[in-house]
């Protein structure tokens, strides 16, 4: 049996947060259209209740990551050029969210949703190159 290390340690909790921070966004954006068709105020409640998840799980991949960063990128160019955009990406994600969060109108809800959400994708396929 391969022993656990450190490495083993940093890793999963970087893919444990991604799935929560990724899959949670997508699990929210389809059961949206169901909770609204439950009741006035249902989707919020949600909502809230997600972040109370998420945020955590946001920054657990910002200190695994940094923890990663620590770790060692290598010399490779197209690497490095690669998790630069990453990193972009999560903090557009992070920063879309958080906007998501303050919205007053459907629109802009939306359309921060959207953003958060794409690039949140963006951020796991990139990650997934990197490994």
């Amino acid at each position: 049996m391969l022993s656990v290390s450190l490495d083993t340690l940093r890793v999963f909790l970087h893919v444990l947060a991604a799935t929560v921070w990724v899959g949670g966004q997508l699990t929210l954006a389809f059961l949206v259209p169901a909770l609204r068709a439950t009741g006035e105020g249902v989707t919020k409640a949600a909502a809230r209740a997600f972040d109370r998840v998420a945020w955590p799980a946001y920054a657990v991949l910002l200190a695994t990551g940094v923890w990663n960063l620590l770790d060692g990128i290598g010399d490779d160019p197209a690497y490095r050029r690669t998790l630069e955009v990453k990193v972009a990406v999560v903090v557009v994600s992070g920063v879309a969210a958080f906007l998501h969060a303050r919205a007053k109108t459907r629109g802009a809800l939306a359309a921060f949703g959207a953003l958060s959400g794409l690039s949140a994708l963006a951020a796991l396929f990139l990650g997934v190159m990197l490994g």
